[in-house]
């Protein structure tokens, strides 16, 4: 991620792309090759774990369903070893880091809002209680936990400005006139804050979202983290699915306080801009199991 975001010369003067001067082109193939190579063993060892008749798990996991459809439909399925590379490499990349840095702020501005923290507790005791885990059917169940979720959103986008767009036509938005072929960046950061959409906020308040219709599909451009129409990220359901189930998980199995040095001196609410909006200093908190 460090690598992708570096600004690259090449980006400003396409003649010299081939000369990779700064050596990103070279680095992030070997941090690829590096990556490829735990995927190469984990699916070695699905296979070998199969053809030696190990039992199966009662839940099959995303990777076990892919090898059960190439075992089954043979070529027709398509899914060669470099198939499932780029697979897990999209998933790697534009998965991991954004849900936990969403997980990461979410949990910084519960401990920053005790009365939301509560809350939430609360919440989670009632409908899942401290005996039993959270599965993804609970997720509809918890409307202030869902609320949590998109005020984090809302004040956190994991992607700032979005994915560069591109206009297929010359048109006119807001009064301003976008020529065809422009490329566009959305700042999801500054629609989060707008005065005029939201008040106060800067607050943290999952309260506003309490008993509104308001989603972050795509259908409310005040709230558009993962896009909107035809190029709104493909990974939405993936993504919302485990920032609940995580975030419900360690709310809901662990008390959580600050160490005493964070407590005095406050916690550090930095942004570290790049392709993802991330803490500059990371989140420490002291987790007591429930």
């Amino acid at each position: 991620m460090e690598c992708g975001a570096c600004p690259n010369v090449s980006d400003f003067f396409p003649v010299l792309a081939w000369a990779d001067l700064q050596g990103l082109r070279r680095r992030l193939a070997r941090l690829l090759a590096r990556m490829h190579l735990l995927f190469d063993a984990e699916v070695d060892r699905r296979l070998s774990r199969r053809e030696a008749g190990e039992p199966r798990k009662e839940h099959d996991d995303f990777l076990d369903v892919l090898l059960d459809v190439a075992a089954r439909d043979g070529a027709k399925a398509d899914l060669d070893r470099d198939t499932l590379r780029a697979l897990f490499t999209d998933l790697f990349l534009a998965g991991s880091d954004s849900s936990s840095s969403v997980v990461e702020w979410a949990m910084t501005e519960l401990l920053r809002n005790p009365t939301s923290m509560v809350k939430v507790h609360e919440e989670l005791t009632q409908v899942i209680g401290s005996t039993r885990s959270m599965k993804e059917s609970n997720i509809d169940l918890l409307p202030y936990l869902q609320a949590v979720v998109k005020e984090t959103f809302r004040l956190h986008p994991p992607g700032p400005l979005m994915l560069p767009q591109q206009a297929q036509a010359t048109i006119r938005v807001a009064g301003y006139i976008v020529p065809q072929g422009a490329r566009v960046m959305v700042n999801l950061w500054a629609i989060g804050r707008d005065e005029s959409i939201w008040p106060e906020p800067d607050k943290f308040m999952p309260e506003r979202f309490l008993g509104k219709t308001m989603d972050f599909r795509g259908a409310d451009f005040e709230l558009i983290p993962f896009g909107a129409g035809r190029r709104i990220c493909p990974g939405l359901p993936l993504a919302v699915k485990v920032v609940h189930l995580v975030l419900a998980t360690l709310l809901n199995e662990f008390e959580w306080r600050l160490p005493l040095e964070v407590e005095r001196t406050g916690i550090d609410m930095g942004e570290k801009f790049g392709v993802t909006l991330t803490k500059a200093v990371s989140l420490r908190a002291i987790a007591t199991p429930i």
